[in-house]
């Protein structure tokens, strides 16, 4: 018996040493650019769009992100922020991230003109769009491996931010869970599909052009409605057509392995071309690397309908240089012909400027707001 309570004692010991490393590891919050753009993804998220209060001005603006930067500061390195009336919960930071995203109304509280790109996107023909999960004039994007962490953080921030502005929406989403597959894997959304398989690689001169700008980088944020009712009644060999990848490994239809470039010249023995030109992967190809988007979405499940009918999709986040240049060209694409269109709908659209990261004696915005 003896030994049987050793056997037990030893492997529990172990996992619990595992998951307090795994907790402890945080991610840096100081730098030229804010973390949570190139960070590898983590498995939970929510997205928090406020809006100012009136009669915030600039000054109010700036005492906002002082205020938000020095929780972000102090939580993304595992240290309670200040007035945290639970400080323990902020011990395990879990690679937390926290970044700050300015939409039009700010710039217009703080008397400043908005790079172009940051205004609302042309209307699309598939989108039904729905007021309570777009716009916004700050983003704040929560990201980390443990969801108590996730939601410690922002109550923080929202607590924080009363006297200067309104909750507008929260959309939480998740990834698989750290540690259940290798570090870089794509993940899947909820329709089975790899998504994210073209993403620019961080570190790379291809990602600095496609992402970064002078400014920082900029935001799409959209909340698309899948409707997995219709789409599980879908066989797989139209799932795969729909797509023009293989739902088992995400390889082309033209190819073996995930990464394989897609050959939309090869035809079928019928002469139709292999990957249909409708195909989602055709639509939403760009050519040029520095033209493509940085993909980091997060599927949602907000539960279910009186009939049972799943409220599932897809926070699908959007980063790029220039939204004009990049987004929105590819958007059009994919609104006016791509297959997947049949059980995707956009219901929540919000664009923001990531201004730059800031030092240990600075402040999110300031490159900017002074």
């Amino acid at each position: 018996m003896a030994g049987a309570g050793v056997a037990l004692t030893q492997p529990q010991d172990r996992t619990a040493s595992t998951a307090a490393a795994t907790g402890a590891t945080t991610e840096p919050f100081h730098g030229p650019r804010q973390a949570g753009v190139a960070t590898p993804a983590q498995a939970h998220a929510v997205f928090l769009g406020l809006d100012l209060r009136a009669g915030v001005d600039r000054d109010g603006v700036t005492r906002l992100l002082r205020l938000l930067t020095d929780d972000a500061r102090r939580l993304t390195q595992g240290r309670a922020a200040l007035a945290d009336t639970e400080p323990e919960l902020a011990a395990l930071p879990a690679r937390l991230t926290v970044t700050f995203g300015f939409g039009p109304g700010l710039f217009q509280a703080a008397g400043l003109a908005a790079p172009p790109s940051v205004a609302p996107l042309p209307a699309f023909s598939i989108d039904k769009l729905q007021d309570r999960w777009s716009g916004g004039d700050l983003l704040v994007q929560i990201c980390a491996d443990d969801p108590l962490t996730v939601s410690h953080t922002l109550r923080m921030i929202v607590k924080d931010a009363r006297a200067f502005a309104t909750v507008r929406w929260t959309q939480r989403g998740f990834r698989r869970a750290a540690q259940t597959e290798e570090p870089g894997r794509t993940q899947r959304n909820l329709m089975g599909q790899l998504d994210g398989t073209v993403n620019p690689l961080p570190g790379t001169a291809e990602f600095d052009r496609a992402v970064w700008n002078s400014h920082g980088t900029t935001l799409v944020l959209r909340r698309i409605h899948t409707d997995l009712e219709t789409w599980d009644a879908a066989d797989p060999t139209a799932k795969e057509f729909t797509i023009g990848r293989r739902l088992s490994d995400g390889a082309p239809l033209t190819g073996s392995r995930e990464h394989d470039e897609p050959d939309f010249q090869r035809l079928t023995p019928a002469g139709f071309p292999v990957i249909s030109e409708y195909a989602h992967i055709r639509r939403a190809r760009v050519e040029d690397p520095a033209s493509r988007i940085l993909r980091r979405p997060y599927n949602y499940d907000d539960g279910l309908t009186a009939d049972g009918v799943p409220d599932t999709g897809l926070l699908f986040a959007s980063y790029q240089a220039d939204i004009a240049r990049q987004f929105v060209p590819m958007q059009q694409r994919l609104a006016e012909a791509d297959l997947l269109n049949e059980w995707t709908t956009p219901i929540g659209s919000a664009v923001f400027l990531i201004p730059p990261g800031c030092g240990p004696d600075g402040w999110i915005g300031e490159t900017i707001l002074t």
